[in-house]
Order: structure tokens, then sequence, then C-alpha cells
């Protein structure tokens, strides 16, 4: 089973468009070690021929233009893809809405829960993906499943979806009651298992915070591809860009006693990535102490392109 990380990015990707922040002003000065990255998702394929996405950010049409597995082959069809499926592990809008640029009348499978089903199929806009040809299918939780393309043919790809902590989607809040609690632990955010002949790949973009239930599922782990958003909970109210804490956006920290590096240290893991990273966070300068921290930590730092097998 081959696995790429075709974006390795939080919302807005690095740096953001609109992001004044010292880390964005050095990535787009090209200072060496500030590796620019687009918004989080990752493919998957088992033969090498076709894929599976999980989640499809804004920056999909580049993501394809900088992978070729996920090109059009030379002999193929006038319209074709090996893309077969796209999972979605939640509906943040870093999530889904690359699903507009797959416009084309294209067939693939849409996997998701069933909260973020109901999220597309409230949004007419989503109408420009016919179901008839591109077929929308609920991830049963905690049970293991092969993804199918659209036309019902199995990928080779096996996966199990399992609700993990985090919150509905920002879009989704009530704006009349800021301070409410947006949590869930529901399906709202799912984190997602993919067997592999070498071990199982846990791709966890999104989560909280890290529960017992979390631990003992990861145990054993191949490899895991964890939410790294921020490396201090109020590093983005520090930055000057945000007013949000990473909780409050659904997101745990790596750093602290509370955070992730410190709640899985003792979980037997092979391989420890950190993906979906926010702008403001500091391992994504590489010359950075906290860059040194995580490494020593025994976690990487996804960057767009980095692919592994299993």
């Amino acid at each position: 089973m081959r696995v790429k990380i075709v974006g390795s990015a939080a919302g807005g990707g690095f740096p953001q468009w609109n992001c004044n922040y010292r880390l964005s002003r050095a990535a787009r000065a090209g200072v060496p070690g500030m590796r620019p990255r687009t918004q989080s998702s990752i493919a998957v394929s088992a033969d090498g021929t076709g894929w599976v996405l999980f989640n499809a950010s804004p920056d999909i049409r580049q993501q394809i233009a900088q992978a070729p597995e996920l090109q059009p082959a030379s002999d193929a069809p006038r319209r074709s893809t090996p893309i077969r499926a796209v999972v979605l592990t939640n509906a943040d809008v870093d999530h889904v809405a690359g699903l507009l640029s797959l416009r084309e009348r294209q067939p693939f499978a849409i996997y998701a829960s069933a909260q973020v089903l109901a999220t597309l199929e409230a949004n007419s806009i989503f109408n420009v993906l016919d179901p008839a040809i591109v077929p929308r299918r609920l991830l049963a939780p905690t049970e293991e499943m092969t993804i199918r393309d659209a036309a019902g043919r199995e990928t080779g790809v096996v996966i199990e979806s399992f609700p993990v902590p985090g919150k509905v989607a920002l879009y989704l809040e009530d704006k009349d009651h800021p301070d409410a609690d947006f949590s869930s632990d529901a399906g709202d955010t799912v984190g997602i298992r993919i067997a592999g002949s070498g071990g199982a790949v846990f791709y966890i973009p999104g989560c909280a915070r890290i529960d017992a239930a979390l631990r003992t599922r990861l145990a054993g782990a191949a490899c895991l591809l964890f939410d790294g958003t921020v490396y201090t909970d109020g590093e983005m109210i520090a930055a000057g860009v945000g007013h949000k804490t990473g909780a409050r956006m659904g997101h745990i920290a790596m750093s602290g006693q509370a955070g992730s590096i410190a709640g899985l240290a003792d979980v037997k893991i092979g391989r420890r990535i950190f993906i979906h990273i926010n702008n403001t966070n500091p391992v994504l300068d590489e010359n950075s102490a906290e860059h040194a921290a995580v490494k020593a930590a025994g976690w990487e730092v996804a960057s767009d392109g980095m692919e592994m097998e299993f």
C-alpha cells in the first residue's frame, strides 16, 4: 500500500494568502527551511494505479498538478482520472471545498459520516456532483469496509472509520450563541484506520483531545498521521492573527502536559507524523527550537509530497 501526502497544512495553507505573520513572510521570501504547503489531504493506493483521496482540499487542482499519480494516464480516455473515491474526515471547508473542483461529470465515490453527508445534502452547491455519477456512501463507524469506485468495483483500500473528539464545522456554528459548546464526539470528526500488509496507518487530521479509547486504538499502529495544527494552545492569539485557542477550534496542541506529544508518548506507534499544520505553528521553521523538540520526541513534520509504503 502506497501513501502519499498531497497536502500537509491546515486551512489556508502555508503561506496563507492573507497572512502577514513572520512565518508566512519568511516562506514567501524563500527562507531556507520554510517549505510552502497546501491544505491537508493524503492519497492511498493498493495497486499504484487507482487512488483514494482522503479529504478534498481547496488546493486539489494544484495538488493533482504536482502529483503525476493523480493525473490521467497517457493512454487513458479523453476524460479520466485515477481517483476512484474521496473519503471525508469532517465537513470543514479545507476538507470538502475541493469536491467542487471535481465537478466535470467524472465518476468517483464519496464516503463520509452521516453528519458530513447531511451537510453536503443541505448545501445545494454540491449538487454539481450528480449523485447518479458520484455516489455518496456512508462510512459505517467502527466497521472495516473496502472502498469501492463509483461502479462498485473494489479499490483494494480497506479502512475503518471511528469518531474522535472534535467539533462541528465553523460555518455550522450558531452565530447567535458564540460562547456555546460546539464540541462533538459523535462523528462530526472521524479518524481513519487504513489497513496495510505492513501494518495499519491512521489518518487523524483533526482531534480535540486524546482519551483512553483513542490511545488503545492507536496502540501497535505502523504509522500515525496526526493533528499538528498548533504547537501551543494559544499561539494564534499570541501571534496576533486570531482570537481562538486551538482547543476552541477543535485541535489539540502538540506541546504541554495535555498535548499530543505527551499524551501519546508511551503508546507503541511505529512512525509518528504531524499533519494539518497551521501557518502560525513554529515547527514550520525547520531551524526552530520547536521543530527540534518535535523531532527529539520522535515525531516528524509532514510536508507535501512525502511518500511511504506499508
